[in-house]
């Protein structure tokens, strides 16, 4: 794909070039910022919707189970056949197709993508699927961002820029998270500092929230109780803790490519089918245990005040796994982080309890453990350390686990990458390469 223009590189550095990206920006994050807020009200009422009808079914025995799995197989099949039809790039996450249109391995998708990975994330995630809403933020920002571009004439490395500035407005938003959107742009999509994405991104982010937050409030995600900072005697547990993160996000990682390359196998089952059996299934399971579907900040929430027992946290993390994993097999918009963010507390959790068991005179809260999981999993599965640490501790409006982070995220970075297993999203970026070059070879075999 040539994307490229003959534009002179010093043309996109002459600091007018610059002010005109830097007076977008705040354009390209108000629009991001409304539309991953209005995102995130209609998974918040598509998620009660979900709850008033499995209570209202409760009442009607076998015919309100029925009606229960077959309102979340027909809402995923629906939003399988949106993606199929009309924008085959909103499939999934989203953010592996950001990183190729940066990297320009894959062309932007047309701008329709916006309104199917809105509705469709929204039928998806509100129909319990374990799946996330920064996936479809980002990308919806994204989008936004490069059509902004394009109606203010600017050339492909502005419009780049600006791109990236919306994915990094989106993950701001979805996560009420400024500058942990700002340090994934840099830390992930781009990978390297560059000044005038640094620029616009920060500009965008800033901007996205104080839209946002008009419509959501100013409060952070998580609530945490008040945390001490772990003792000299305690900090090395954190270190074991990193490492059991690193090698389950090892566990994490395979299981989802195997589950995905399993779905491609079944491609003579048409796409809706496929996301339909899979919805009815998720319908099932929250017909006997609603809590346990959906994106899981309820989970997550829940675990970072420890309120899981012991026994049970092990079950719920290999449930919530492997649901995710079939989940986003489904091929509908949905991300990944908000799943992650869900397991990494469940593991911390359940080592923290453990070592409290263990050596009881060390004074261990298990809840800080908690908090350090969600940064030290993120990590272990997307190898993006500084954007775990500060995703998290903008979450939870807590500083106190700083220093533990900072241990466990090292421990979890080195364990997958002393055993050279590939970090999720460049996976993910290869599988949505090959099939793009696979459709690219039916389509000209198909020509005249």
């Amino acid at each position: 794909m040539s994307r490229k223009e003959n534009v002179p590189v010093e043309d996109d550095d002459r600091p007018g070039n610059l002010l005109a990206l830097a007076l977008l920006a705040p354009v390209v994050g108000a629009a991001a910022g409304l539309i991953g807020a209005l995102f995130r009200l209609a998974l918040e009422k598509a998620d009660r919707l979900r709850d008033a009808l499995i209570d209202w079914a409760h009442g009607e025995r076998l015919l309100g189970f029925l009606i229960v799995a077959g309102a979340c197989a027909a809402a995923t099949l629906v939003a399988a056949s949106l993606v199929r039809r009309f924008s085959p790039y909103a499939s999934g996450s989203g953010i592996p197709h950001v990183e190729a249109v940066l990297n320009e391995e894959l062309p932007q998708a047309p701008f329709r993508i916006i309104p199917v990975k809105f509705v469709g994330g929204v039928l998806a995630i509100g129909s319990g699927l374990v799946l996330g809403r920064e996936g479809p933020s980002v990308q919806m920002g994204a989008s936004i961002a490069h059509l902004l571009g394009k109606a203010f004439q600017r050339r492909w490395p502005d419009c780049r820029v600006l791109l990236a500035a919306g994915a990094g407005a989106g993950l701001a938003t979805a996560f009420n998270a400024p500058i942990a959107g700002a340090v994934f742009v840099l830390e992930e999509l781009v990978r390297r500092f560059e000044p005038r994405i640094a620029i616009v991104v920060l500009g965008a982010s800033a901007t996205a929230i104080s839209v946002s937050r008009v419509l959501l409030g100013d409060v952070p995600d998580f609530h945490v109780e008040a945390l001490d900072s772990p003792g000299a005697e305690a900090r090395p547990l954190f270190f074991v803790l990193g490492g059991a993160a690193g090698l389950m996000g090892i566990v994490y990682n395979r299981t989802l490519l195997a589950t995905l390359a399993a779905a491609e196998r079944l491609s003579w089952w048409p796409v809706e089918v496929r996301a339909g059996l899979i919805g009815a299934a998720v319908g099932t399971l929250a017909w006997f245990r609603p809590d346990l579907i959906g994106g899981g900040d309820a989970i997550t929430q829940r675990t970072l005040l420890g309120a899981e027992a012991l026994a049970t946290l092990p079950l719920v993390f290999l449930l919530r796994l492997g649901l995710g994993a079939v989940s986003y097999a489904a091929a509908t918009p949905g991300g990944l982080f908000a799943p992650l963010l869900v397991l990494g507390a469940q593991l911390g959790l359940f080592i923290g309890l453990l070592f409290r068991l263990a050596f009881p005179d060390l004074g261990i809260q298990p809840e800080g453990f908690a908090v350090v999981g969600m940064a030290a999993f993120f990590t272990g599965v997307v190898r993006a350390p500084l954007t775990g640490i500060v995703l998290v501790t903008e979450m939870t409006a807590s500083v106190t686990m700083l220093l533990p982070m900072l241990g466990a995220c090292f421990a979890a970075m080195l364990a997958p990458t002393l055993l050279r297993d590939p970090a999720l999203y460049d996976s993910l970026r290869e599988n949505a390469l090959r099939r793009d070059r696979a459709l690219s070879g039916q389509t000209e075999s198909d020509g005249p």
